[in-house]
């Protein structure tokens, strides 16, 4: 297949890394002055990619088009119109959009909005398997059932929400730990580190393994999650009430940038990617093997 990657940053540069290396044909395409070199760069000399600075270029042939534009609407329907434009009406054009609904998306694509859908992942895509598909109101399930299977193909695991909302689900549930975390850090209960150890060192390991709720029935022996709800419920609907409410005010994004310096020290970026993308790799080698 021939998958065009319009907006090649860390996100588009992933995905094309990914196609590549299932043996797909990757046309590339980015404005930005240097985008090429970047892109060569994060890929390697590749003989099956090719760049262009003209998304419709990329799209005009393609089988599958991925876009990793701005996260603003408007230039969002300005790009996605030139890909409307010329690609074959069967194509899917997937947005890694993290946040804007579908449906508006697909206002942008006038030709054949039925194919325009949110194909969001989770960064790095080339590693982390979890790829949100989300219709729009008036997305065909051709559509829906193309960009499953394609996923699938590349070693994905497309997961299809059921409802439009803001952030898909997985960002979702980030924001909601975010939020208690910011308001630890902030009410000076814990430090950036701390929040970060008692993720990594406990509960992150378990969701790694089977989910938030999987692991909670786990947790409730014999009598499973029904046991855990029965007795741990109301316990946790205190913990809710008690959850804080924070505001991202300049004091505390200041905070915040300091305990994470303070966190990683004179560790260097590319170190610390390093040693997530190993471990990512390391997790799903354990999970495959089971």
């Amino acid at each position: 297949m021939r998958i065009a990657v319009v907006g090649t940053g860390v996100i588009g540069a992933s995905w094309a890394r990914l196609f590549l290396a299932h043996g797909h044909e990757v046309v590339a395409s980015d404005p930005a002055p240097g985008a090429e070199e970047r892109l060569q760069s994060a890929v390697g000399d590749v003989e099956a990619l090719t760049f262009t600075d003209d998304p419709a270029a990329a799209a005009a042939e393609a089988d599958f088009v991925q876009e990793n534009g701005p996260e603003r609407l408007e230039v969002k329907h300005a790009l996605l119109a030139d890909l409307d434009a010329v690609a074959r009406p069967e194509v899917v054009i997937a947005s890694s959009s993290s946040m804007l609904r579908p449906t508006d998306l697909a206002r942008g694509a006038p030709r054949h909005p039925e194919r325009v859908l949110v194909g969001h992942p989770f960064n790095p895509p080339h590693l982390v398997p979890l790829v949100e598909v989300v219709p729009g109101e008036g997305t065909s399930e051709a559509a829906v059932a193309a960009a499953m299977d394609f996923y699938a193909s590349v070693g994905r695991s497309p997961l299809r929400l059921r409802a439009e909302l803001p952030g898909h689900l997985a960002n979702r549930l980030q924001a909601a730990l975010w939020r208690e975390a910011y308001s630890l850090v902030a009410r000076g209960v814990a430090t950036v580190a701390d929040v970060d150890t008692a993720v990594t060192e406990g509960p992150g390991l378990r969701w790694a393994a089977l989910g938030p709720i999987t692991g909670q029935h786990l947790s409730g022996g014999a009598g499973g999650l029904a046991h855990v709800l029965e007795h741990l419920g109301p316990g946790t609907e205190a913990l809710w009430d008690d959850l804080g409410t924070v505001t991202m005010t300049p004091e505390l994004a200041d905070r915040l940038v300091a305990g994470v310096h303070e966190a990683v020290g004179d560790t260097d970026a590319a170190d610390l990617l390093a040693r997530r993308d190993a471990v990512i790799t390391a997790a799903l080698d354990a999970r495959r093997s089971r």
